[in-house]
């Protein structure tokens, strides 16, 4: 199957793809353009809000505002003034900032970091709760990427990009906690390298393979590959199901670290891509529960 661009974004570091429900508009980042995108795909209208710093992820929120991660900081946004407000700031090294992030089934964001300097084992899994507390759940994470939880919310889904494997950790939605994690699925050398992801109504995980041009979808039970999705830029970052009845995958790429030669070869990347697998994905979690 294969993807088709939507939206000639053209973004350098395009990423966060999450769809919001109730308003039927695709939330992106451009993590180096440093903007969020809140896009219509029945009009094509696509507002940009300037963000000033780099913006690793979105959530909406249960009051209409969004929940952006900025480089250092957690802040609310309203989507109606472009006013940000600071909520939290765990981050104490300059060289780390937040990455993908997203809220599981009790309303609590989770947000990871990524190392600038390309440190190994320099970040951290975050919890956000709607009380103001911040948690660190997990240490020793190179890139903090993809989420997802089960839909029997006894699962949650974790990619730390650097391992090249999704981890399932049995989840509490209760207390929030996670705990005995093991290894559900294996990303082959020069197979891409596991970025965003998302889960299906089936329970089946979606991932952006970066540097592969795909998104594949696995049998988290068994780590088997299901289905594959073609997009024309290699560089394909996060995924989310959205549109109506949430049947359109959407996905986000990026232009940024490509060549020459390689963006003449893929003058879409940078885009956001859709394609329509067959299978429906799961409303979002919103912040706040």
């Amino acid at each position: 199957m294969q993807a088709e661009s939507i939206l000639p974004a053209q973004a350098k570091l395009g990423e966060g793809a999450l769809w919001n429900p109730e308003t039927a508009r695709l939330y992106w980042v451009d993590i180096e353009g440093r903007a969020l995108h809140v896009f219509d795909p029945a009009t094509g209208e696509d507002r940009r809000y300037p963000t000033g710093k780099r913006i690793g992820t979105v959530v909406p929120m249960r009051n209409g505002h969004a929940l952006v991660a900025l480089q250092h900081g957690l802040h609310e946004l309203d989507l109606d003034t472009g006013q940000f407000t600071r909520l939290a700031d765990p981050l104490t090294d300059e060289y780390l900032r937040f990455n993908d992030g997203k809220c599981d089934p009790a309303g609590r964001f989770w947000v990871g970091t990524f190392d600038l300097q390309g440190r190994a084992h320099a970040g951290a899994l975050y919890r956000f709760d709607p009380d103001g507390s911040t948690h660190v759940m997990l240490r020793h994470v190179t890139n903090s990427n993809g989420l997802a939880w089960s839909l029997d919310q006894r699962t949650m889904y974790y990619i730390d990009t650097a391992t090249r494997a999704v981890r399932a950790f049995a989840y509490d939605p209760a207390t929030g906690t996670i705990a005995a994690p093991r290894v559900i699925i294996r990303i082959p050398e020069g197979s891409g390298s596991p970025d965003g992801m998302t889960i299906d109504a089936e329970g089946k995980l979606w991932v952006a393979l970066w540097g592969a041009g795909r998104v594949h979808r696995y049998d988290p039970e068994t780590g088997a590959l299901l289905q594959s999705v073609q997009v024309p830029a290699p560089f394909t970052s996060s995924c989310a199901f959205g549109g109506p009845e949430l049947k359109t995958l959407y996905i986000t790429t990026a232009r940024a670290g490509l060549t020459p030669q390689q963006l003449q070869q893929y003058p879409l990347s940078g885009n956001v891509f859709a394609a329509r697998p067959g299978v429906a994905g799961v409303p979002a979690y919103f912040f706040g529960g």
